[in-house]
């Protein structure tokens, strides 16, 4: 007997039995279960039986409404549990851990600023501050009822012979008599009425004294006499010295720079003498830079020629040191109330903040100032808010100095003065196309620089927002002694000797108040380096998250993204399906109203039916298919009766095997 052929086996099995077709329709008849189930709820149900988590599982098969109801809330309880552990584990993700580590070496000395309490002489500036000082003095009389003596020193300036006596007229000086905002002006001594909405300096301290004690000065909007601020003080001392700034600033604003670096110090008037590290030092280690406030200031270790000088020693006999002549008889009497120097430790590439940060030397002592250094790192987004190098924060560096908070802050508000008042303020550097304030050409820049200043303190200007935080950068924490300097037995020879090296500059033996005496240096050679490390990696995380999920529903990576498919995958498609069935029964609907026919047999067959009968788990058997009953409504037909030829047994060979031939015979 020879087998059948290729061609005969494709026949056989391209031809379905009537047994397999009859099977195949009940299978298109009978719901569907699994991922490919057409309602949510049987996902869930086949989801819950199937699943490797024992809790949605328990929910199905448990019987009664009390163990069903006790391990819903179970599983609640476990899924609720999980969000927050996880949660927790997420924000410790992103947090930082700070270490701290301590390094032996030679290190880098730092650039030191020295500058003089006074900025510029007063002997000097007198021709151009003849009037402004005039009237201040006139003011102390009216107020107080004493004078200084009358001025013996003469304008020689042309350019400001035609200011004239107009400080008072621009910002008039007043005392508050009660609190009716009636005030009588210092300068005529006539009673007015005040109008002005704003109180500002010592204002919280009005109420508390007496109203006769107050003075203060009201500043108008020069466009709009109506809108007017008024700045009250609970100490004419320090309305006075408010009231001279203002108009000393407006003064300095108008002189060029190259004549203001001439009116202040000097390298030889500031600096006697010079140490470091042991060695002698003089002014070429000093880089001279002219602050608006402080007039020349000098650094020390600018690293401005490439070339930063290091320390391998700690102590006060390795640092810096130099003794100052402060020369307090030059000083300017109604600007500054103090005597000495200011300085300020930093690094190279940082700006000196010497009105913010600065630290004053006294005179006739000597300061000893040791240092710490410690270099700190902070992690940026996402741990902290802070940035590398201020790239990204959309302020212009008006300093050229590498990025800091006091930097981005004093740029900002100096963007905002130039867009709001039109004009730069003296204190800070000037922007392109910009120039300082002055009452020439800007005679409503003091307003509007108060009320800006205002909503500066307030952080209603946007800067607070907008600055941030450097992430990397440099601090050398200070600590400051004071010594009687010179001594009362050394005090003698010290100025003689002193005065005979200065000798050739000044004609005048000096005096132990005129000096001041500095020291710096590092307390001990440890760098501390601060660095923010990530406290959780992506490894550990994920491991926790494991742990979570293990400990409360016995998950694991495998059931997560079986949840993942069954919740959102299927039941998307199962949405998605159904909308789709909707949206073609809809057209399919309203191509019969528009051509009138009646619907089909075949389209209601097509759509199929739940079966009420196989509502159970086990798969349907034969018999029982035999059974399913018809939809009451709907006129399908009947299953029709197997075709009994089909359940004969019918051989696939032929011819009798010759075995079966064998056994027959015997």
């Amino acid at each position: 007997m020879t087998p059948p052929g290729p061609e005969g086996g494709r026949a056989a099995a391209g031809a379905m039995a009537p047994g397999k077709k009859i099977k195949a329709r009940i299978k298109r008849t009978l719901p569907v279960k699994g991922p490919q189930a057409p309602t949510l709820s049987e996902l869930m149900r086949w989801y819950c039986l199937n699943t490797n988590t024992h809790g949605c599982r328990r929910i199905v098969v448990s019987r009664g409404r009390l163990r069903r109801f006790i391990w819903i809330l179970l599983t609640l309880s476990a899924v609720g549990l999980i969000l927050w552990q996880c949660a927790e584990l997420l924000m410790n993700y992103y947090s930082a851990s700070v270490s701290v580590t301590v390094q032996f070496q030679k290190l880098p000395f730092p650039a030191v600023t020295i500058c003089n309490i006074n900025p510029y002489k007063y002997s000097s500036m007198k021709d151009y501050l003849y009037e402004l000082d005039k009237e201040t003095k006139k003011a102390l009389e009216t107020f107080y009822g004493f004078s200084e003596g009358k001025s013996k020193v003469r304008r020689s300036v042309d350019e400001w012979n035609s200011t004239g006596s107009n400080f008072f007229q621009q910002i008039p000086l007043l005392k508050f008599e009660d609190f009716s905002k009636t005030a009588t002006d210092l300068h005529s001594g006539q009673k007015r009425k005040i109008e002005g909405s704003v109180f500002h300096k010592d204002s919280s301290i009005v109420n508390s004294g007496d109203s006769n004690d107050i003075i203060g000065f009201q500043l108008c909007d020069a466009n709009n006499s109506s809108e007017c601020a008024l700045y009250t003080f609970s100490s004419g001392v320090n309305a006075i010295q408010e009231w001279y700034k203002l108009h000393y600033m407006n003064i300095m604003a108008q002189i060029p720079l190259e004549t203001k670096e001439k009116l202040s110090y000097s390298a030889d008037d500031l600096l006697l003498t010079c140490f470091f590290d042991g060695l002698s030092c003089d002014k070429r280690h000093f880089t001279r830079f002219h602050h608006p406030l402080h007039g020349n200031c000098y650094t020390f270790n600018s690293g401005e020629n490439g070339t930063i000088l290091s320390t391998s020693t700690g102590g006060s006999e390795y640092g810096l040191q130099v003794v100052l002549y402060i020369d307090e008889a030059d000083y300017n009497p109604f600007l500054v109330t103090s005597t000495g120097a200011k300085i300020i430790v930093h690094d190279q590439d940082e700006y000196p903040f010497i009105e913010d940060i600065g630290t004053e030397i006294e005179t006739a002592a000597a300061t000893s100032i040791g240092m710490h250094f410690t270099r700190s790192r902070k992690l940026s987004k996402p741990y902290s808010d802070c940035t590398e190098t201020g790239a990204d924060i959309p302020v212009e560096n008006l300093y050229n100095k590498s990025y800091s908070l006091q930097i981005c802050l004093h740029s900002c508000f100096q963007k905002a003065m130039v867009d709001s008042c039109g004009c730069a303020q003296y204190a800070q550097p000037l922007p392109a196309g910009a120039e300082y304030c002055n009452y020439k050409k800007n005679p409503n820049w003091m307003y509007c620089y108060y009320r800006l200043h205002e909503k500066f303190v307030k952080e209603q200007l946007g800067c607070q927002q907008i600055c941030k935080d450097a992430c990397s950068f440099k601090e050398w924490a200070l600590t400051t002694s004071i010594a009687q300097w010179p001594s009362t037995v050394s005090e003698d020879w010290m100025l003689r000797v002193l005065s005979w090296d200065k000798g050739q500059k000044i004609n005048k033996k000096l005096n132990k108040t005129d000096l001041a005496n500095l020291m710096v240096f590092y307390k001990d050679l440890n760098e501390r380096f601060i660095s923010e490390n990530p406290a959780n990696t992506l490894v550990i995380l994920l491991s926790n998250f494991g742990g979570q999920l293990g400990l409360w529903m016995s998950c694991s990576v495998v059931c997560v993204i079986e949840i993942v498919e069954v919740f959102f995958i299927d039941s998307l498609s199962i949405v998605m399906r159904h909308q789709w069935q909707k949206a073609k029964k809809w057209w399919n609907d309203r191509k019969r109203d528009r051509s009138g026919k009646p619907p089909q047999a075949g389209d209601l067959e097509r759509q199929g039916h739940d079966n009420p009968v196989c509502i159970d788990e086990d798969l349907p058997t034969f018999n029982t298919a035999l059974r399913l009953p018809l939809p009451q409504d709907n006129p399908l037909p009947r299953t029709p009766p197997p075709n009994y030829s089909t359940l004969r047994l019918e051989t696939a060979f032929t011819e009798q095997l010759p075995d079966t031939l064998e056994v027959g015979q015997h």
